[in-house]
């Protein structure tokens, strides 16, 4: 793809996640996001054959740009283990700040909307969270040979903070109390230190 149309894709998904983000995505129409966009319907049509196909585009560019940011913040911590994890986790409590902000939750707002209603997109997530799964798994390895991690298996302790730290944010949108993730970053350091 040449840059224009690589700047013409990555702009509807821009727009897009804005829109879904704030709204749900059954919320928005293909009109919105074009009316937003300023693109016509057929740049759509060109870049995404559906706007399921445009869904699950914006849950893989989600997950690629949350990768990226939770491999760098674990690669430029010099700290242990623990301390790297706990760093990561205070700094998901402190972009929640007290909220669902509209930057970070789309595994939350996303999941239970379209599982039933897309078997593609629920797929595309299911995948972008077993990845960040393996990413916190090899950071709590890291603490565990490091000695600053006390639990015996680093995908299971993993998945259960993964899963832990989505309930706490979801509880936070629901109730608008950002003393879940206050209660599960608590929980989570006594769960690293066994």
């Amino acid at each position: 793809m040449n840059t224009k149309t690589n700047d013409t894709r990555q702009h509807i998904l821009d727009v897009g996640y804005q829109l879904v983000v704030n709204q749900g995505f059954t919320a928005v129409g293909l009109s919105q996001l074009l009316k937003e966009a300023g693109v016509p319907k057929g740049s759509f049509y060109h870049y995404f054959k559906s706007k399921e196909q445009f869904g699950q585009a914006l849950i893989e560019e989600y997950f690629h740009q949350y990768l990226a940011r939770l491999e760098a913040h674990f690669n430029q911590q010099n700290d242990s283990g623990f301390d790297n994890l706990i760093s990561y986790f205070s700094r998901w409590l402190s972009i929640e700040n007290g909220v669902c902000n509209a930057n970070r939750c789309l595994v939350v707002k996303l999941s239970a909307e379209v599982s039933d209603l897309s078997e593609a997109m629920r797929h595309t997530l299911s995948q972008g969270a077993q990845r960040v799964i393996l990413a916190l798994a090899s950071a709590v390895q890291t603490g565990i040979d490091d000695g600053s991690i006390s639990v015996n298996n680093a995908t299971a302790t993993a998945q259960q903070l993964y899963q832990q730290w989505l309930g706490a944010s979801l509880l936070n949108k629901l109730m608008q109390d950002q003393t879940h993730l206050e209660q599960c970053l608590a929980s989570t350091k006594q769960i690293l230190k066994g």
